[in-house]
């Protein structure tokens, strides 16, 4: 999925660092079309919401288990979650998509995330007990 554009209630999840230097990627992106704030590493700002990818694989998980505990107390918000850490950060999905595990129904998980996860659903094929 590419996001271009938001519908209302809709904001754009992506991977920032912790300065907030929104330079390039999904991150520019956000600076230039979504509201992204220069300076700030983390949280919603604008129509977007910034996850650190760049300060280490315990950082990003904390901030995507913040991000994920936020979406679930704004369910009249829909997240649409880029492949955060699978770009400029060096991560693959199967490294980082279980850090949204439990995301609930109004995040919407790139395509790659969803197929990791699904992997790892108790019950699927090769999943061992």
């Amino acid at each position: 999925m590419t996001i271009t554009t938001l519908e209302p209630g809709e904001v754009f999840v992506f991977g920032s660092n912790a300065a907030g230097a929104h330079g390039g990627g999904a991150a520019r992106f956000a600076l230039d079309r979504f509201g992204a704030v220069w300076g700030q590493g983390e949280g919603l700002q604008g129509r977007s919401y910034a996850i650190d990818t760049m300060s280490g694989p315990t950082v990003f998980e904390e901030q995507a288990r913040r991000f994920v505990a936020f979406a679930a107390d704004h369910p009249e918000l829909r997240f649409l979650l880029t492949e955060v850490g699978c770009g400029i950060a060096g991560y693959r999905p199967e490294q980082v998509a279980p850090f949204f595990t439990g995301a609930g129904r109004n995040v919407e998980l790139p395509a790659s995330f969803r197929r990791v996860l699904a992997r790892r659903a108790p019950g699927a094929e090769g999943e061992v007990p």
